[in-house]
């Protein structure tokens, strides 16, 4: 089975596992078949969910034989915090926090996201210090980015 049709097939055995608000962000699966399932959730995704639909999702692969040796490994979780957001869905649940938007021309913009649609985002910045503090907002179209990164503040 090609990588491809074995990422089909594990999307299809996942599909009736994600209730509620989760959403499939991405599947990797490496040449030791170490499968990498990376989920999120409008709400948040628990540990609780990750292992749920881990068990639920391992004793499906292994039903379905997709790994004709036998052997494969199955990680279920929410993409790290220093992974860039990929789905549209993930830019609306991530608004009212900080990002750094990487432009196609590598420039980079840092602000708060505080609109999506499907055209584009707005960040909003302050410019300048203290008193003189200006807080401004720009728009950036979808298609002008690279990637997003959400930033994190201790």
């Amino acid at each position: 089975m090609s990588l491809e049709n074995q990422i089909e097939t594990i999307k299809g055995l996942l599909q009736p596992l994600l209730t509620d608000d989760i959403f499939l962000v991405e599947i990797r699966v490496k040449p030791t078949n170490n499968v990498k399932v990376y989920l999120d959730a409008d709400s948040g995704l628990g540990i609780e969910k990750c292992i749920r639909i881990n068990r639920a999702l391992y004793k499906a692969i292994e039903e379905k034989n997709i790994f004709l040796e036998g052997d494969f490994s199955l990680e279920v979780s929410s993409p790290g915090i220093d992974e860039p957001l990929k789905l549209h869905r993930q830019y609306v649940k991530n608004i009212g926090r900080d990002v750094e938007v990487t432009l196609k021309d590598e420039s980079k913009k840092s602000g708060k996201l505080v609109a999506v649609n499907d055209e584009a985002i707005e960040i909003e910045y302050k410019e300048g210090k203290n008193k003189k503090a200006v807080v401004k907002q720009e728009t950036i179209a979808i298609e002008a980015i690279k990637q997003i990164k959400v930033q994190i503040k201790f």
